[in-house]
């Protein structure tokens, strides 16, 4: 991961809001919930930071439960699963996953292909169910992006540098893997 710079919570609102318009008319629009998340999120202690990813950060992100929209298999149990987990379940699963979880299924074929937008990560978990029996406290932790991550790793989208922009609230140097310092970053040492 690489720290780019510090931002403010209403840069990256903003941002969100770009590109997850919160009425969005389809089936399975869960852009008013993530929102809620991240202002769940601002009250996490470190700031907001704009950094890259690589592939390797993205499939340690630890992502919270998540039944599949309502589908009959669980894709991710509530003591949470790295995003590498929860694509192994989906390729082990197969056929069968995709027929028991038809609107999971139908984002991730939609999103496999789309346009690479700014992830939103935590360093951990926000106060809400889903995320209550997470075993990982700390790290990089999902709070937008679950399906877009997922579809890219199993599209083999990925891009193994650190390329993939996205935001990220709480103290940097507790997050999964090497933290390093884009050329305009900050360490995360300085008041935000």
């Amino acid at each position: 991961m690489e720290i780019v710079t510090a931002v403010a919570y209403p840069e990256v609102h903003d941002a969100y809001l770009r590109d997850h318009p919160v009425e969005r008319a389809h089936e399975a629009n869960s852009n008013m919930y993530a929102e809620e998340n991240l202002e769940r999120a601002d009250r996490i202690p470190g700031g907001w930071w704009r950094v890259r990813l690589s592939r390797a950060d993205v499939l340690g992100v630890v992502l919270p439960w998540h039944i599949s929209e309502g589908g009959a298999l669980e894709l991710v149990p509530r003591s949470g699963l790295t995003v590498s987990e929860a694509a192994e379940r989906i390729r082990s699963a197969g056929t069968a996953w995709t027929a028991a979880n038809p609107v999971c299924s139908a984002k991730l074929r939609l999103l496999r292909r789309a346009p690479f937008t700014p992830l939103f990560l935590s360093t951990a978990p926000v106060e809400h169910p889903d995320y209550g029996e997470l075993t990982v406290r700390s790290g990089l932790i999902h709070l937008d992006g679950l399906h877009r991550m997922l579809a890219w790793e199993l599209a083999g989208r990925l891009p193994e540098r650190a390329v993939l922009d996205g935001y990220l609230v709480g103290d940097p140097r507790v997050a999964a893997g090497p933290v390093r310092t884009g050329r305009t970053g900050r360490t995360g040492d300085e008041s935000a």
